[in-house]
């Protein structure tokens, strides 16, 4: 019951991050700004994101969930009311990044963190089952989205979203999460042994989660503009995220399912590596058929590498710690999502083509999969010298 409500709220929730995107180029159309200007929104929501996802995760540590996700879903609402009535771009971006970005963080990093307390055996399928609310969120919002922005407006669109959280969100995960298990007890999950400090770790995994999704952020945040570059319109693009994000939750709970066999570490590399060929495919195929078909293949590459990161911190440092250090890697996470989004726009201006923008997210794909290496590495030599 914890696991579906918790999928619930972030699926609701998770439309903070994805909304943006889908009213890019009519924003950008109506503040008669460039696709760098008008990225920056996506970039203020996602810095909004990853501060809250430190802030909202030390405050869980020390209260629980339930009242840090009430002023979160207080502040996203009201954001989205106040971004519809917004009369310039810097007045947009400075509300997504300060309610929308800062409200949509409790249902990412906090909530994996909380939602990883009540589990032990299957740690790594309930983790990435509540981070799969979030692309939830982007299979279905971005679907419904074009519908009423046709009809009525991004505007109308906004205003609507933020009354369907102020609704929906102000309730929900009242209990709080159990106390860690006793070592050695039926249910205890020990902290695996490796050969770095806990600050040496947290650094490797901000530096993965940085890399990682600066490459993940092209498709994410530019396939509408790519599409709508290439002539196949808005609801094509919009389709194709739906669809990304779509195999993004079976790639969530796949890579779940694998964890709990392997651990997080492996799992997250084979992810990477799997991000970056599918990142290569978008380059030399860009019809419209063979687009839909390497977003399919990018998503479930993808999903389920974020999530690795939450597991990575539970098997390597204490659980009374969880909140604030899955923060901080899911605050680098989304800042390589927001500097990749922006990043991507500003050599689209400069160049004119989104191939470069391609091969700049490989490049920092191939920084996260070192990392990882080196964090499978000293692992290892920590496993062998304890044996």
């Amino acid at each position: 019951m914890r696991l579906g409500i918790s999928v619930l709220l972030a699926t609701i929730g998770g439309v903070g991050m994805w909304a943006v995107v889908v009213v890019l180029p009519a924003v950008q159309a109506e503040f008669g700004v460039d696709r760098a200007a008008a990225s920056m929104p996506y970039t203020a929501t996602m810095v909004g994101f990853a501060a809250g996802n430190v802030l909202v995760g030390r405050a869980i540590d020390r209260m629980g969930y339930w009242i840090p996700a009430l002023i979160a879903s207080v502040a996203l609402g009201a954001g989205f009311l106040l971004a519809s009535l917004t009369t310039s771009i810097l007045q947009f971006t400075l509300v997504q990044g300060l309610l929308i970005g800062v409200g949509t963080s409790a249902i990412f990093g906090p909530l994996i963190a909380d939602i990883s307390h009540w589990f032990n055996r299957r740690r790594g399928v309930a983790v990435t089952a509540a981070a799969a609310g979030n692309y939830l969120a982007g299979a279905i919002w971005p679907l419904a989205m074009p519908f009423v922005m046709q009809a009525e407006g991004w505007r109308f669109t906004y205003a609507a979203i933020g009354i369907v959280c102020l609704a929906t969100m102000i309730l929900l995960l009242r209990r709080g999460a159990p106390r860690a298990a006793a070592p050695g007890s039926p249910g205890s999950r020990p902290v695996q042994p490796i050969s770095l400090s806990p600050a040496a770790l947290q650094v490797l995994l901000v530096v993965a989660g940085l890399g990682c999704c600066v490459a993940m952020s092209m498709p994410q945040v530019h396939i509408v503009a790519y599409c709508m570059d290439l002539g196949y319109g808005v609801a094509r693009g919009a389709d194709m995220l739906s669809i990304m994000l779509a195999a993004g939750v079976v790639s969530r709970l796949a890579s779940g399912l694998l964890a709990d066999r392997i651990g997080g570490v492996k799992t997250l590399l084979i992810g990477s590596v799997l991000q970056a060929l599918s990142l290569l495919f978008y380059i030399p195929f860009d019809g419209l058929a063979s687009l839909y078909v390497v977003s399919l293949v990018f998503g479930l590459s993808q999903g389920g590498i974020v999530p690795c990161y939450a597991i990575i911190v539970r098997e390597y440092m204490p659980a009374k710690e969880a909140g604030q250090r899955v923060g901080i890697v899911m605050m680098a996470t989304i800042f390589g999502m927001a500097v990749g989004g922006w990043m991507s726009g500003w050599i689209y201006d400069l160049t004119g083509s989104y191939a470069a923008a391609f091969l700049n997210g490989i490049a920092w794909n191939l920084l996260n999969i070192a990392a990882m290496v080196l964090l499978l590495w000293k692992a290892r030599r920590s496993a062998a010298a304890m044996a």
